[in-house]
Parts: structure tokens; C-alpha cells; sequence
């Protein structure tokens, strides 16, 4: 079995700009452990012809080549990483290969939010793929997804490895940081110094707003101020104007106490090691996020509301956020005394999205031997 996973190109392109791009390594270092797997490309529908600088295609035994370069090397198509032509698509399946749609993005916002907000959009060809795969996250849509692309849905596992973190760890190291918690002094007085937040929403959708992280920690700020000494709100430049943002923000006391800042972008590492050692987010049907895994790693203390890591602490309900400043306010005075703990917490975690554990490799498996069971080139093989 040769296996195609799509990705895109751009310029400017940069491993840490989102998710995805980890995404696709991690699954075709996945692929790679599987016996019955004979090679494993990326296909390119971009316009660079390179992958981001942190990704060495040579060392993880890849290829990236263009559609037509592909046709004659694949016999199952991943459609994840960018939309692939359905004329080709078409032109594969009647040949008898088979085609996924990797469904990594929150389905229903993806489907609602562009022709509401009129935001950029691409609507493929509904029954172009023989099957949906969809991650733990999105399971309330798997019904949605069934109808809307015609065919049978299924749930994979979710996968993440700290090598590109680790990679950026030791970028930042050779400039003098040290990614990762440092337990902080007490004043002369015994008192100890209160957290630096950092809030990374990407604030482009309702699934992911720092708006409630902001209010947890203007709630923990007036119930205590010496819980937190400074709150740093990323990816809000582009609304830093609008009325409704303006009005929200002047009314924390954090604002007023000028203990704000609003940030552009930037990757959670090289933040973290200069401005900040905790994160509070918010999401919203969307609990499975790389960025909660990084934070993780480095021990930072993670207020959030993802039931997926409600075992790894620090977890409010829903959009409680009262019961979230309740967790900053217990972070800010007992993480320190409790980051042994906290680091096998989250140790559990990454053994169980770790791409070469046995339970998340056989469940890849099982999915890919389900969905060529028909196919001719698998009858070849055989």
C-alpha cells in the first residue's frame, strides 16, 4: 500500500502557524510503522514546492511531489493537509484507489461561520472521497459529516510527538532561554509572586476567543491581586479597534491597573520563555489543541476547559468562569509545591497521543485495512 497525504505550500510558510502541518508529519511517521505499507508522500496543492524550514523531508524518508507526479505513485489518497482537485480525485478512485477526507478542523464551524461572518471559504465537491475520518473532538458531528459528504464516517485516533517542540526548545536555548515552569521565589515578606498569563486564542472563530480567558483572570485579579501580575492577550491586533473589543477590555480592572498587553502572533515557546509562565484558554467544542500540549511540556500551569484533559488539572466546566479563576487562583499559590505531579499528569497524556504507541498505530491500522478491503491493488499484493 503507497500512501498520499495532501499538504499546502505557501509563502511565509511556518511549522508553528497552526496545527495541520504537525498533524500530517505525525501521521506519516505513523503510516511508516505499519508493515503492509510500502511508502508514504506528500502531495503538494501549494505553490512553493518546499515544506516549512522545520520540516527536513529527507530525514523522515518523504517525498513531496505535485498531483500529476503522484497519480502513478499512490494507491490511497489522505485529502488533509490541502484540497485536492476532485477531477483527479475522480480520475483515482475510478482507477481503483481509495480517497480519505482527513477532517481535522471543527466540521460545523467550518460549514457556518463563512457564509454567516462572509469570511474566505472552500466548498469541495461533496462525494469525492470513499470515506471521513474525523478525531475524538468531533464525534457530536460525525452524523453531519455522513450526510453532508455521502459517505461513512469514522473516528481515528489523535496523535501528537514533541519533536518539533523539543526542536524549538533547543532553538530558543541558543539564544539564551530556558523553555519550561521555574518555581518562583517568595517575597521577602513570604508572599509569592503572582503568574504572568498568557492567553493564545487565535481569535478568527467562536471556537477558540480569549474573551473568557480574560475574564478568568480579571475574576481571580479581584478576588486576589496578587494572583496575577500581568496578562498577556495574543492574536488581538487585528481587534484592537473595534468597538465592542475596546469597550470589553476597559472594563477589567486588569486593563485599567495597565497589568494588559495585546499581542500579535507569536508560537508558544519563544513567548513563553520571555513573557509568561501560565496559560489560560477557552474553547468551545474544539477540546483537542497542540498548543495545550505544549504548554504541558514545559510545565506551565494550564487553566482550561477541555474535558479531554480534565485529569491533567486545572479544569473549569463549560464557560464557568468563575470556577476557572477558582483554578488560577489555586495554580498561582499550590503549583509549585505540586509540579512533580503535575509533570506525570501530563506524562499520561502524551503516552496517549504518542504516534508509536501500540494502541494508536493498530487503531490507524485497523482503518486502513478496513478501507482498501475491496480494493484491487490490495488483491495484487496479496
Amino acid at each position: 500500500m503507497r500512501i498520499g497525504i495532501s499538504v499546502i505550500t505557501h509563502q511565509g510558510q511556518n511549522i508553528w502557524q497552526n496545527g495541520l502541518g504537525q498533524n500530517v508529519m505525525f501521521l506519516s511517521s505513523l503510516f511508516q510503522r505499519l508493515s503492509f505499507v510500502q511508502s508514504v508522500v506528500l502531495i503538494d496543492v501549494g505553490d512553493q514546492g518546499v515544506m516549512p524550514p522545520q520540516v527536513d523531508l529527507q530525514s523522515n524518508n518523504l517525498r513531496l511531489m505535485r498531483t500529476h507526479e503522484a497519480t502513478d505513485e499512490v494507491d490511497v489518497i489522505i485529502e488533509m493537509g490541502g484540497a485536492l482537485d476532485v477531477g483527479w480525485l475522480d480520475l483515482m478512485r475510478a482507477r481503483g484507489k481509495k480517497v480519505v477526507y482527513y477532517c481535522c478542523g471543527q466540521p460545523y464551524v467550518g460549514l457556518v461561520e463563512s457564509p454567516i461572518f462572509n469570511k474566505p471559504s472552500h466548498a469541495p465537491r461533496p462525494d469525492r472521497c470513499d470515506e471521513v475520518w474525523y478525531l475524538p473532538k468531533d464525534a457530536a458531528y460525525a452524523p453531519m459529516l455522513r450526510t453532508l459528504q455521502r459517505c461513512e464516517a469514522y473516528e481515528i485516533p489523535y496523535i501528537w510527538h514533541p519533536s518539533f517542540i523539543e526542536q524549538r526548545v533547543r532553538e530558543v536555548a541558543e539564544q539564551g532561554f530556558v523553555y519550561g515552569y521555574t518555581p518562583t521565589p517568595a517575597a521577602p515578606t513570604g508572599e509569592r509572586t503572582g503568574l504572568r498569563v498568557a492567553i493564545f486564542e487565535p481569535n478568527i472563530s467562536v471556537v477558540k476567543s480569549s474573551s473568557i480567558p480574560m475574564l478568568v483572570c480579571d475574576e481571580a485579579y479581584r478576588a486576589d491581586p496578587t494572583s496575577v501580575t500581568a496578562m498577556h492577550v495574543l492574536n488581538t491586533l487585528h481587534m484592537k479597534d473595534h468597538p465592542t473589543m475596546l469597550y470589553f477590555a476597559n472594563s477589567l480592572d486588569l486593563v485599567r491597573q495597565h497589568k494588559a498587553t495585546f499581542h500579535g502572533r507569536h508560537d508558544v515557546v519563544g513567548f513563553m520563555v520571555q513573557h509568561a509562565n501560565a496559560v489560560v484558554s477557552h474553547q468551545w467544542q474544539n477540546d483537542q489543541n497542540y498548543s495545550y500540549l505544549d504548554v504541558l511540556y514545559g510545565n506551565y500551569p494550564l487553566i482550561h476547559n477541555s474535558p479531554w484533559l480534565k485529569d491533567a488539572d486545572y479544569y473549569y466546566p463549560d464557560f464557568e468562569t468563575r470556577l476557572g479563576a477558582t483554578q488560577l487562583l489555586r495554580a498561582a499559590a499550590e503549583h509549585d509545591g505540586q509540579l512533580d505531579d503535575y509533570r506525570a499528569r501530563s506524562q499520561r497524556v502524551f503516552e496517549s497521543v504518542d504516534p508509536f504507541s501500540r494502541h494508536n498505530v493498530d487503531g490507524y491500522a485497523e482503518r486502513l485495512l478496513h478501507l482498501c478491503r475491496d480494493a484491487r491493488f490490495m488483491n495484487r499484493a496479496a
